[in-house]
């Protein structure tokens, strides 16, 4: 039987998780829930209810940043930053939909944990870059606070960037600082219909590539826009590339005509107007097109013009269906057959399989718990990189304690401290003199040219260095008046 324990506060929250590192009991940190079926089931019998530490602790329209509890719900956040024409530029999708849930139960920092960032990623970066401080309790049960309210801050290592995508495996977030943007003013896209995968990736590269700043692209094909809410006048029999640009007006409307112009030669192009955009690239987002399903989908992040070449190789082998975003960098698979895979793999060989020789990361995203229990969710990562993992885990939570076993099997045996064979023990250089350089080794140093250039500021180098020179010889020589019995060769 699950315990649940909901904090009251951060020294509550402190209290629990120091108890849980004592003696040694994993726990699962939740608040929405709505993301609880991705990665691998947490092997744990407690929960840690973050949904308390919910609210809007700051916001300061003019200076772009907001602070909120980690479990504020991202719609609250939304309508609170609409009303004064702003927005979170990363566009974190809602994972409801796809995975069978409610719409809109997603927190923002939950977002941040796992690093959600929408269509516009391609031009407004990722969540982790926008996230400006945060406050959380490490798997020690150490509170700490990281970063602060701008962009650039001297507040010493920037542990909020490697929070973001550790899915609570490193820290309990309570409060956490973004960046906000202006929201534009107006946005319309140009669809064009019937394009092959191959030649929507040409469309989408030649319009990324080009000076007409289109904030999003992604490419449907037929197969995949069943379950999308279409505008009027679009047939679902053909596929969609569609290209969004924001802005104000009178540029909206000049580059949407240049960029038809552009792609003239592979396709006609037919422009939405604002309402009807925002709803498509709403659906694209929150991959509207594999919701209410139960087969297996995976997240594919590649190169954007090999998307089409691997999704090919990869459909000689099994029945699956693909939608492109970020210009074709990110591909959304849904299996519903694989040849020789087995059923409760989710044809992770496969896609695994099909991608290597193109580069790139497969994570599984919606599977049935006995799947994911059995198949890598995340992408397997490289021994070098593994190593990295572990040392970083272990800094955080020695003891594996949060939210065991969800993105890697086997982790929390070797996320011990890292410490040097008894046989290599560890030298310390004494510690070196404020004074000045050895008197040796300043006699033996050439002297810099001198550049040709400014008398006035040489000749006041020469007179600082020589200034310099005599103070060193000086305490050299009182250093060795007092101390008669230690040599130069010592």
């Amino acid at each position: 039987m699950t315990e649940t324990f909901k904090p009251r506060d951060e020294a509550d929250l402190v209290a629990a998780l120091a108890w849980a590192s004592e003696t040694g009991q994993p726990v699962e940190i939740r608040a929405g829930g709505s993301k609880r079926s991705i990665g691998r089931p947490v092997r744990a019998e407690r929960v840690l209810d973050l949904s308390g530490f919910a609210g809007v602790t700051l916001y300061e329209p003019e200076e772009l940043v907001l602070s909120a509890k980690a479990a504020t719900p991202i719609a609250e956040i939304h309508a609170l930053l609409a009303a004064s024409g702003q927005e979170l530029a990363f566009e974190p999708i809602d994972y409801g939909p796809l995975l069978g849930a409610a719409p809109g139960a997603g927190t923002i920092g939950g977002a941040l944990a796992a690093n959600l960032a929408g269509p516009r990623r391609i031009k407004a970066g990722a969540a982790r870059d926008h996230f400006l401080g945060v406050k959380a309790v490490s798997g020690r049960g150490e509170a700490f606070k990281s970063g602060g309210r701008v962009m650039k801050n001297v507040t010493g290592y920037d542990l909020a960037k490697g929070l973001a995508g550790s899915w609570g495996t490193l820290a309990a977030m309570t409060e956490v600082t973004v960046k906000v943007m202006p929201r534009a003013e107006t946005e319309q896209s140009l669809v064009l219909a019937g394009l092959s995968d191959a030649d929507a990736s040409r469309a989408m590269s030649a319009a990324l590539g080009s000076p007409f700043e289109i904030s999003a692209a992604a490419h449907i094909p037929a197969a995949s826009l069943g379950n999308l809410a279409l505008p009027a006048g679009l047939d679902a029999g053909n596929s969609l590339t569609v290209l969004r640009i924001e802005g104000f007006a009178p540029s909206v409307e000049s580059r949407i005509a240049a960029t038809r112009g552009l792609l003239a030669g592979i396709g006609a192009g037919a422009a939405l107007d604002e309402g009807a955009s925002r709803a498509l690239w709403a659906d694209i987002r929150d991959v509207r097109c594999f919701a209410g399903g139960d087969l297996p989908v995976w997240r594919i992040s590649t190169a954007p013009t090999d998307g089409p070449r691997f999704v090919a190789a990869l459909a000689a082998r099994a029945d699956i269906r693909a939608a492109y975003d970020w210009g074709g960098g990110l591909i959304w698979l849904e299996v519903a057959g694989a040849d020789g895979s087995g059923a409760g793999t989710a044809g992770a060989d496969l896609v695994r399989a099909a991608l290597a020789p193109f580069g790139g990361h497969a994570t599984l995203v919606r599977a049935s718990e006995e799947v994911r229990a059995h198949v890598p969710v995340f992408q397997p990562q490289s021994p070098e990189l593994a190593l990295l993992s572990r040392r970083y885990k272990a800094s955080f939570d020695p003891k594996a304690i949060l939210n065991r076993g969800r993105m890697y099997e086997g982790c929390e045996p070797r996320c011990r401290p890292i410490s040097p064979p008894s046989s290599a023990p560890i030298r310390r250089s004494p510690r070196p003199r404020r004074s000045c350089a050895n008197a040796s080794i300043a006699v033996s140093a050439p002297r810099p040219a001198r550049p040709s250039s400014s008398l006035a500021t040489s000749s006041t180098a020469r007179a600082a260095a020589s200034t310099s020179s005599r103070t060193c010889w000086r305490r050299a020589g009182r250093r060795r008046r007092r101390s008669p019995a230690i040599s130069i060769a010592a």
